[in-house]
């Protein structure tokens, strides 16, 4: 089903929110099924802030299924038997595209000489990649979480390249919070001695730090209800087989404890530390009515693509509030949307996990 793992250099530098342009820059990419004679078929997929463009395919480094492999294949939602799916890293981050663990064309890597990015930069590095494969208009766009803001973005800055946009667990600015627990993320990572001001390349990696800022944001993708059925306050076997004995010190003594700790280990060991202080800083950036006047309904002025939202009733990190907020304006502007809110337990990542309903949405919109 999967073409291996591709890469382009786009034909010409990419300008940028910040100002200046970034030059030479390639975009990592998988596709999935063929694309049709007239290219009508093709759907965008756009990644959250730790994914990448292995959405169906084992991953390289872990070995692990597609970060959507559920949604996207043969027969399922996203049906690979009628669609042509393309998934491209976004420009920062470290799995192929551009981004600070690139050469900046001196022998060295960029690290911190990388320009501060935005998510409307990402996608306008998207369109560059839909261009030179001869894409003019996608079938759908489809995104949850910061994928769910390239959808709006790419429908609100280039509204004449997609004929749907799906977008899922997401919203069109952060709040204080938000934007608050990213900090909290970053602090650990500078903190780290081996960060070393982003030079730590050919080095030791801040592996400690950027563990603590996975760990501080993996609770917030989940909710209390998931977390209390999973874990509870149950304590940690121990190595003599006792079971609930104190240690009254700092190991891991709860089951929650040692699931954190796993997965900011675990990801520390795929992800590059500079990537999620640009990456998360774009996402903290983004207010899509900010760059349209102070009005989001203006955003999607003169839009004649169909949209439809989804949120789930366990997100506290995006909750439905914030899909409303879009969908009143996208009414405002007198788009064709719908929306749903579904219920899940799993928190803010219910859209990664088995949620049928979704699966029925997804499948019914895109078709």
């Amino acid at each position: 089903m999967s073409t291996a793992s591709q890469t382009l250099v786009l034909p010409h530098a990419l300008p940028l929110d910040g100002g200046g342009e970034l030059a030479r820059v390639e975009i990592a990419y998988e596709t999935y099924g063929t694309l049709d004679a007239d290219r009508s078929n093709a759907i965008l997929l756009c990644h959250a802030l730790t994914g990448d463009q292995h959405v169906a395919s084992p991953h390289p480094v872990t070995g692990k299924p597609g970060w959507w492999q559920r949604m996207v294949g043969p027969g399922k939602p996203i049906d690979t038997d009628r669609f042509h799916v393309i998934c491209a890293n976004v420009i920062g981050s470290c799995m192929g595209s551009t981004g600070p663990a690139s050469d900046a064309g001196d022998g060295n890597p960029h690290a911190m000489r990388f320009p501060v990015i935005t998510i409307r930069d990402m996608v306008r590095a998207h369109v560059g990649l839909l261009d030179t494969l001869g894409i003019a208009r996608l079938h759908a766009v489809v995104g949850g979480s910061m994928g769910g803001m390239q959808a709006l973005s790419l429908a609100a800055n280039w509204p004449e390249r997609a004929e749907r946009v799906l977008v899922i667990a997401s919203t069109s600015r952060h709040s204080a919070q938000n934007i608050g627990f990213h900090e909290l993320g970053r602090q650990a990572i500078m903190a780290d001695p081996r960060w070393q001001g982003g030079d730590y390349y050919g080095g030791e990696a801040p592996e400690n730090g950027l563990a603590v800022a996975r760990m501080a944001a993996h609770i917030t993708y989940l909710s209390e209800e998931a977390l209390t059925a999973k874990f509870g306050r149950n304590l940690q076997d121990r190595p003599d087989g006792s079971k609930g004995a104190k240690t009254f010190g700092f190991d891991a003594d709860f089951q929650v404890e040692s699931y954190l700790r796993y997965q900011g280990s675990g990801f520390s060991r795929r992800f590059d530390a500079n990537s999620y202080l640009y990456i998360t800083r774009a996402m903290d950036y983004f207010d899509l009515a900010e760059e349209h006047g102070g009005r989001l309904a203006d955003a999607f002025a003169g839009t004649t693509a169909r949209f439809c939202l989804v949120s789930f009733d366990s997100d506290w990190l995006y909750p439905t509030a914030e899909s409303r907020h879009v969908v009143h304006a996208l009414n405002a502007a007198g788009a064709a949307v719908s929306f749903v809110e579904l219920s899940a337990p799993h928190g803010h990542d219910s859209f990664l996990l088995d949620v049928p309903a979704l699966d029925r949405v997804v499948e019914g919109f895109l078709g």
